[in-house]
C-alpha cells in the first residue's frame, strides 16, 4: 500500500501544479481587463480562430488600450512569430499579455520558491520523526490549497494558495521518495516502484488539459473542487491503513544534509533533474501565452496542448525506471535523456502549429520522464553505496533541484519572453541542457566511501 499513497500524493501534487496553468493566463487577463472592457465582454475571453475576430472587434480592443491599431508592444519582440502567422488575428495581442505573463511566472514560482525554502527543514525532519506524519500533514496542506484556489478571486488570494501548495509538495515528495526507498532496498526493484510511482507524476500532468477543459465548459472551480474531494479521499486512505503517529518513528540516525551536499555524484545527479525541470517550468509559464499571441489558440487548447508530453512521461518512466536499473543504465539514460530534451527544446524555434507543438512537447516529456526515473532510484543507491540508509534528506536534495527549476523557470521567462521571445529563451534553455549532459557520464561507476561509512555509522 506505500506505492499506492506516494502514488496518490504525487498525483495530486502535479495535478494541482499543472491544472493552474492554461486557467491562470486567461483568468488574470480577465481580471486584469475587467474595468476596461464592456459588459458584453467582461466574462467571456475565450479566444476563438481568427475567423471569428472581425476587424472592428479588434480595434474596439486595442482602442481600449490607446495601442496603435497593427502592432502593440507586446507584438515588437515577436516579428517573426507575427510572420510565420500572417491570419492572426487575436484579441488577446496587446501589452497587457506580457504584464499578465509575468503575473503568471510569479504565480507559478511561488510554489516552487517556498518549496525550495521548506525541503531543507523538511529531510532531516523526516529521518528524525518518520514519514507518514509530514505524508498525512501534506493531504491536509494540499486539501486547504486546492479549496483556496478555488474561491480565490484575486491575484494575491492565488499567490497565497500557490504558496501553501509549496509546503504540502515538500511533504509529499521528500517523505514520499523516503517511504519507497526505505521498502525497496534491492536496486532493480527499487527501480521498479519509482518508475510505477511516477506514474502518478505523468498522470498529474494531465492536470492541464483537464483544467482547461472544465474551466471551459464549468468554470474556474469546478477542477479544484474535484481536486480537493480527492485530497480527503486519499488522506482518509493514508491515515486509516498506516494510522502515523511518533510511535513509528524510531529511525537510524541519517547523513548530514551538508555532508551530501558535497558529494559530486549526488550534485550532478541533481543537477540533471533541475535542468530538465527547468524546460518543462518554462513550458508551462511562457508556451500557453506565446499560443494566445500567435495562434489565437481558446482556452482548451491551452492545457490540450500538454497532453502529449504527460502520456509520454507516463511511457518513459514506466520502461525507463525498471530498465536503467536493471541494467546499471542510470548515467547513460539520463544523458540520452538531457541530449534529446535539449534538441527537441531548441527545435520550439522551427513550430508553426499546435500539431508541431504536441509533438515537441510528447519529446520532451518523454525526455524527462527518462531522466526522472532514471536519476530518482540512482540517488537513493548513492546512498545506499556510500552513506548510512536514511534517505530523508537525499531527497529533499532531489526535491530542491525540481524546486529551483519550477521557481527559476517562471522568474525568468516572464521578462526573458518579453525581451528575446520564446523560441530563443527555449533555445538557450536547450543548448544548456546539452553542455551539461555529459557530466552523467561520470555517474557510471561511483566509488563507495568505505572510510566514511564506517565513521557514521560508529557514531
Amino acid at each position: 500500500m506505500t506505492l499506492v499513497i506516494v502514488f496518490l500524493a504525487l498525483f495530486l501534487d502535479n495535478m494541482l501544479l499543472s491544472v493552474v496553468v492554461p486557467i491562470l493566463p486567461s483568468y488574470l487577463y480577465r481580471i486584469g481587463q475587467a474595468p476596461t472592457t464592456t459588459p458584453g465582454n467582461s466574462t467571456d475571453l475565450t479566444v476563438n480562430p481568427p475567423v471569428n475576430q472581425s476587424p472592428n472587434y479588434r480595434s474596439m480592443i486595442l482602442d481600449s488600450t490607446s495601442a496603435p491599431p497593427h502592432q502593440t508592444p507586446g507584438l515588437s519582440s515577436d516579428s517573426t512569430e507575427a510572420q510565420k502567422f500572417p491570419k492572426s488575428d487575436c484579441s488577446y495581442a496587446d501589452a497587457h499579455l506580457d504584464e499578465v505573463n509575468i503575473k503568471v511566472g510569479l504565480l507559478l514560482a511561488s510554489k516552487s520558491t517556498i518549496q525550495l525554502i521548506i525541503n531543507p527543514f523538511m529531510g532531516p525532519l523526516t529521518d528524525r520523526i518518520g514519514y507518514h506524519i509530514p505524508m498525512c500533514a501534506g493531504f491536509c496542506i494540499i486539501f486547504f490549497s486546492t479549496t483556496l484556489f478555488a474561491f480565490s478571486s484575486s491575484f494575491i488570494l492565488m499567490l497565497v494558495a500557490r504558496s501553501v501548495q509549496g509546503v504540502g509538495g515538500s511533504c509529499f515528495s521528500v517523505s514520499g521518495m523516503g517511504m519507497l526507498a526505505d521498502e525497496y532496498k534491492g536496486d532493480k526493484e527499487r527501480g521498479r516502484a519509482m518508475g510505477i510511482s511516477f506514474t502518478g507524476v505523468a498522470l498529474g500532468l494531465i492536470g492541464a488539459p483537464f483544467g482547461s477543459v472544465m474551466y471551459q465548459f464549468v468554470g474556474k472551480m469546478a477542477p479544484f473542487l474535484v481536486l480537493a474531494v480527492i485530497a480527503v479521499l486519499a488522506g482518509g486512505l493514508h491515515a486509516l491503513i498506516f494510522k502515523p503517529s511518533r510511535a513509528q518513528a524510531e529511525m537510524e540516525k541519517g547523513t548530514p544534509l551538508l555532508t551530501l551536499l558535497k558529494d559530486p555524484y549526488i550534485l550532478i545527479a541533481a543537477g540533471a533533474i533541475c535542468l530538465t525541470t527547468l524546460i518543462i517550468a518554462i513550458m508551462e509559464v511562457a508556451l500557453p501565452i506565446w499560443m494566445m499571441k500567435t495562434m489565437c489558440a481558446s482556452k482548451w487548447q491551452l492545457g490540450t496542448v500538454f497532453l502529449a508530453d504527460s502520456i509520454s512521461y507516463l511511457i518513459a518512466s514506466n520502461i525507463f525506471g525498471h530498465l536503467s536499473q536493471k541494467y546499471n543504465g542510470s548515467w547513460l539514460c539520463a544523458f540520452i535523456g538531457m541530449i534529446l530534451a535539449g534538441i527537441t527544446t531548441i527545435s520550439f524555434r522551427f513550430s508553426k502549429n499546435i500539431y508541431h507543438l504536441l509533438f515537441l512537447n510528447a519529446i520532451v516529456g518523454f525526455s524527462v520522464g527518462t531522466v526522472d526515473s532514471s536519476i530518482m532510484p540512482l540517488m537513493g543507491n548513492l546512498v545506499d553505496l556510500r552513506y548510512v540508509p536514511v534517505y530523508g534528506t537525499v531527497y529533499a536534495i532531489a526535491d530542491v533541484a525540481i524546486s529551483i527549476g519550477y521557481s527559476v523557470g517562471p522568474a525568468i521567462a516572464g521578462p526573458t519572453v518579453a525581451s528575446i521571445g520564446f523560441p530563443w529563451l527555449m533555445a538557450i534553455i536547450g543548448t544548456v541542457n546539452i553542455i551539461f549532459a555529459p557530466l552523467c557520464i561520470f555517474l557510471f561507476s561511483p566509488s563507495r566511501q568505505e572510510e566514511h561509512l564506517s565513521i557514521l555509522k560508529e557514531n
